[in-house]
């Protein structure tokens, strides 16, 4: 029988395709070392460009630094003025309510009656004055308290005092709180 010795053979086809496993490996690897250098490439660009757009913005702050500087300077004087034209607007409303409360009263006040004296204590008004008789003087508070300007109207005192050419008039004194009197401005003097 005829022996053929196969081993040299099939050594050399394994030694190929070690060397081709070996060319795949190093191919491989090549490709991957190729990816990695794009993908840093893309990075190292990327970083470069960030880094540039931040020097932009840096130096965009710095050139508009004096322009929000003289915004932030004009929102403190609007502010200021805004508090100074409220303040003036309740200064006005002030001024205007002394006599809305006398033209009130004097709506309110009815034929035989007189007020002899009017005085404010903050909120509290007292009001003094004579009649006829006690129904003008009862007529007189329905009407205080029928007004907008006018809570908590009380009658203190009534009282038969005086003598006019022969006509007995009732004296009276009546309190009230003003409605919706203003706070004092803090700041302003008194």
């Amino acid at each position: 029988m005829i022996e053929i010795n196969l081993l040299p053979h099939r050594e050399a086809r394994r030694r190929a395709e070690l060397r081709r496993a070996e060319g795949l490996l190093i191919l491989g690897l090549v490709g991957v070392l190729l990816a990695v250098g794009l993908v840093h490439a893309n990075l190292v660009r990327q970083a470069d460009h960030a880094l540039a757009q931040v020097g932009q913005l840096e130096a965009d702050l710095e050139r508009f630094k004096p322009q929000q500087e003289k915004v932030d300077s004009f929102k403190l004087q609007k502010r200021s003025l805004e508090q100074k034209l409220a303040a003036i607007a309740r200064l006005d409303e002030a001024r205007r309510g002394p006599l809305h409360l006398l033209a009130e009263i004097s709506d309110r006040t009815p034929d035989r009656l007189w007020l002899t004296q009017l005085r404010a204590d903050g909120p509290e008004i007292i009001l003094e004055g004579s009649s006829l008789d006690t129904s003008v003087v009862a007529d007189f508070l329905g009407r205080l308290n029928d007004s907008t300007y006018f809570r908590e109207v009380d009658l203190d005192r009534t009282a038969r005092e005086r003598e006019v050419r022969g006509v007995k008039l009732v004296n009276f004194t009546i309190t009230a709180v003003l409605e919706g009197v203003a706070e004092p401005i803090p700041g302003e003097g008194a």
